[in-house]
């Protein structure tokens, strides 16, 4: 069944530079997550299970990877009205000008947008890691007749102060908003939530970026050209003025802002118990199929990680690591809290044996390597005996081959890293 009433807006996001070297060549929604997804296979996802299969992906920088893997991915039948469909910026005779923000991409994009049938606009990022049910949101709203909902978290003091914080009345309709509040300004702030978040002093309501609009409404703020994005004038703005909601949820949720974050969520998938389950029936994420073989292993001690499809490992230890498809890691190396996304393609084997006699490192991750608070990014050389020990006693640095950001080092896409290399 499709959800007839609903149309989900997903967010391109910008340039992402603070999840730079990771968004370079790609934008953050297609930034791969697990090994095996992408980010943008959240919302959408999210969207499928909650029979919302009407979605728009707006998107501007770095594109081509993005609008690739959606064609390759969500193919609905030829009968049904599904469609995941990306929406370019583009240049019309009456706009020059590319997306300003996350409202005046909305804006730009009314004309598509009005083609179909719907009676709400759900709003979301493709950039953040969570599982939630939006038909549970969307009931929400229509009972309490809200103009506007918003999905909130309740957060800590000391997180608080990173993210726009709502104040609600009795009837959970939103009565004032403050952006990035410092903790001086925060008593008075507390939101009604439930016992358990009382009990974790998460008593503060954060937005999580996650909007649903009655269509008229939509249409009519989006009227004025000079209110641009959706977090910093049309929410503040439209407190007061309409019937605001907010929507609490409790679960989970990341957002995928910069280096550490993005490292962060991976590895904590491979957590007994990960607070984002990847193994739930009912929520699985969906993304492309491929035909790959199964993951080839050969005297190699695992602990707590998480292998996709497609490896050649020889390794001697891997701990704590996440290690994408179609990765090679070779004898004697030990991989420690590291995220190696994998590669496109395999090299033949005349070519691995021709790279190891002319001292050239292959793709992947070369023999007797020590790998430590690394992110490998796709079709990564990693050469023989590099000695690589990420940690906070590393400044912040950026080179030709890789970064380093808060002590978590970046091994740029495509990158050389010679035999013997060292960072520690």
């Amino acid at each position: 069944m499709i959800n007839k009433k609903v149309l989900a807006i997903i967010l391109g996001g910008g340039q992402g530079t603070r999840l730079f070297p990771l968004t370079e060549k790609r934008s953050k929604p297609a930034v791969s997550i697990a090994g095996k997804y992408r980010l943008v296979d959240i919302p959408i996802s999210n969207c499928i299970h909650c029979d919302i299969k009407r979605m728009f992906v707006l998107t501007q920088f770095n594109s081509a990877s993005l609008n690739r893997h959606i064609k390759n991915t969500y193919v609905f039948s030829s009968f049904s009205d599904a469609f995941v469909d990306i929406l370019a910026a583009e240049q019309t005779p009456d706009n020059k000008t590319w997306y300003q923000g996350t409202a005046d991409a909305v804006r730009q994009s009314m004309y598509h947008l009005l083609n179909h049938e719907f009676e709400y606009a759900l709003i979301l990022s493709g950039d953040q890691l969570y599982k939630m049910d939006f038909n549970e949101m969307l009931d929400e709203h229509i009972e309490k007749g809200a103009d506007i909902s918003i999905a909130t978290l309740p957060v800590k003091p000391k997180e608080a102060t990173q993210f726009g914080i709502l104040k609600t009345n009795e009837e959970s309709f939103i009565s004032s908003f403050i952006e990035k509040p410092s903790l001086d300004k925060l008593p008075g702030w507390e939101s009604e939530v439930s016992e358990e978040m009382k009990n974790e002093d998460r008593q503060y309501l954060a937005s999580m970026g996650i909007y649903i609009f009655n269509k008229q409404l939509l249409i009519d703020i989006l009227s004025d050209p000079d209110t641009i994005d959706f977090g910093k004038e049309i929410i503040p703005q439209s407190i007061g003025k309409h019937n605001v909601l907010a929507y609490q949820y409790e679960g989970y949720w990341t957002d995928i802002g910069n280096v550490p974050a993005f490292f962060e969520a991976n590895i904590s998938l491979t957590d007994d118990i990960p607070q984002f389950d990847l193994f739930s029936k009912n929520s699985s994420v969906l993304t492309r199929p491929r035909i790959l073989p199964p993951t080839k292993m050969s005297g190699t001690t695992i602990h707590k990680s998480m292998i996709a499809e497609g490896c050649i490992i020889n390794a001697k230890e891997i701990k704590r690591s996440v290690i994408g498809i179609r990765s090679r890691i070779g004898k004697d190396t030990v991989i420690k809290n590291t995220y190696m996304i994998g590669s496109n393609s395999y090299q033949e084997v005349e070519e691995l044996e021709h790279n190891k006699k002319e001292g050239v490192p292959s793709l992947g991750v070369g023999e007797n390597c020590y790998i430590n608070n690394t992110i490998i990014d796709k079709d990564a050389c990693i050469g023989d005996n590099v000695h690589i020990e990420g940690g906070e006693h590393l400044e912040d640095v950026e080179h030709d081959s890789y970064i380093i950001r808060e002590g978590v080092v970046v091994i740029k896409s495509r990158s050389v890293i010679p035999d013997g290399f060292r960072i520690s």
